[in-house]
């Protein structure tokens, strides 16, 4: 009875102790145990990023992919991120997904899902913040410590010499051990006491690069709310008990600073992702590379008619009519027809579109535009009333699917943007053949991106290099 008592005390003694060593809001947060070297986390993150690579399809993007950079970067030149000591990379992958993930040692990967989810920048900072948290805190490596021996570890050690070596089968090895992307992944799912800790770390990391650290709260209780929507981080990333309170109880803790930091940039993003081509998971089947003369150019030009300027590949060509139309087509994209006329196959073409009234709302005087296209070429059928809006530099737009019977003889994809405006109805409408469309997606979206409206004026400048 004696022994039992001793036991009993010491059991009770252990509790208290646990209980005082609880992490409180404000107390200093650093790595757990971990049997890996830093230099193995790096080394580890860059195979794993990889194999991301050949598993997701990349957003074709420049602009979307340096945003996504510019606020990984901000936070990664937080004081406290900065002791982590990482090589951190951001890349936006073409998922629908609201998920996002960071690799051991720094490469951290955002779908695109996520993106559409959050209400404004500092959400989509809080997200990328609460990543690279577990980084800098090195939790995928510790998880695998705590539930590995040494001997395992060896092997580890061995696999990532021959990742180094080039050797193709490491990956398979990690990936046997648990350190892959499957579903008992060791490097990416955590406890909900390395959730909290993400989001304790997460809000100082916000707060030291000018977001306001309260819109983490608020973007895990939205996830929350979204029930199945949400599932797919959750899945990877457990709930802790009273998330959002902690969260709270840590930004009680921080120095006071003025916050409101933005870009600025955050809605022309949102509205990128939503023209994106709907890729997901997997390995599509990658169409033949573009010829030279079309596959874009890094160099891009300016024309401009007296009411509109537009930017395209400086490889492309930009071509500008009496009637104020500006077209812009590699080459190969214009042929001649017999009886004299010119067919756009593959470009750009923009002008103005009177309606039959001024009085008519933007869809209305769409749908009458798209009635005006048809009498000029009876293949061409609006192929989804959904449309989606948009804003072009200050002005409400609608982005319209169409199709239509390709030159050659196969099918076209087409996408008509019209643009509400004093003058009329602005409307620029790209083509190209099917197999060809969603390769050009992204060159599309980044020349409908460059439309910016002028006064008009009496003359038509040449075409001169963007800036």
């Amino acid at each position: 009875m004696a022994r039992k008592r001793v036991l009993a005390a010491v059991g009770c003694s252990l509790v208290l102790a646990g209980a005082v060593w609880a992490r409180k809001p404000g107390d200093p947060l650093k790595p757990g145990f971990n049997v890996f070297s830093r230099a193995q986390d790096i080394q580890l993150g860059q195979v794993s990023a990889a194999q991301v690579r050949g598993r997701y399809a990349e957003v074709q993007d420049e602009f979307l992919q340096a945003y996504l950079r510019r606020i990984g970067d901000r936070l990664a030149e937080t004081p406290e991120a900065r002791q982590g000591a990482f090589p951190f990379s951001f890349t936006l992958l073409n998922v629908p997904m609201i998920n996002a993930f960071a690799l051991p040692g720094g490469p951290m990967f955002v779908f695109t899902g996520l993106i559409k989810a959050t209400d404004n920048e500092a959400q989509l900072a809080a997200a990328m913040a609460h990543e690279m948290s577990h980084v800098i805190l090195r939790h995928g490596t510790h998880e695998a410590s705590k539930k590995k021996a040494t001997g395992w570890v060896a092997m580890i050690g061995g696999a990532l010499a021959g990742a180094a070596m080039g050797n193709a089968s490491a990956g398979g090895q990690l990936a046997n051990a648990g350190l892959g992307l499957g579903e008992n992944s060791l490097l990416l799912h955590f406890s909900r006491d390395a959730e909290t800790e993400a989001d304790a770390l997460g809000s100082h990391l916000m707060a030291e690069a000018g977001y306001d650290p309260i819109e983490m709260a608020h973007f895990f209780e939205k996830l929350a709310q979204t029930g199945s929507a949400g599932s797919q981080f959750f899945s990877d990333h457990p709930n802790p008990e009273n998330r959002e309170r902690a969260i709270e109880a840590e930004i009680r803790t921080l120095p006071a600073r003025q916050y409101g930091y933005e870009t600025g940039d955050f809605a022309r993003a949102k509205a990128e992702i939503n023209m994106l081509p709907p890729v997901g998971r997997g390995n599509p089947t990658p169409s033949a590379p573009l010829p030279p003369g079309v596959a874009p150019s890094g160099t891009w030009l300016q024309t401009s008619s007296n009411r509109f300027r537009v930017a395209f590949p400086a490889n492309w060509k930009g071509y500008r009519s009496a009637d104020g139309s500006v077209t812009i087509a590699p080459d190969g994209g214009l042929v001649k027809l017999p009886g004299g006329g010119i067919d756009m196959m593959m470009g750009v073409t923009c002008n103005y579109y009177r309606a039959e009234s001024a009085q008519m709302s933007l869809g209305t005087a769409t749908l009458s535009l798209v009635a005006h296209l048809h009498e000029i070429d009876p293949s061409l059928i609006l192929v989804s009333t959904e449309q989606k809006r948009v804003n072009v530099d200050g002005s409400e737009g609608l982005v319209s699917p169409l199709q239509s019977k390709s030159y050659s003889g196969g099918r076209a994809l087409n996408v008509l943007l019209t643009v509400g405006r004093p003058e009329g109805t602005f409307y620029a409408l790209a083509t190209a053949p099917e197999k060809e469309f969603l390769q050009l997606q992204n060159v599309f979206n980044q020349i409908l991106n460059t439309i910016r409206f002028v006064a008009p004026t009496s003359g038509t400048p040449e075409n001169r290099q963007s800036k």
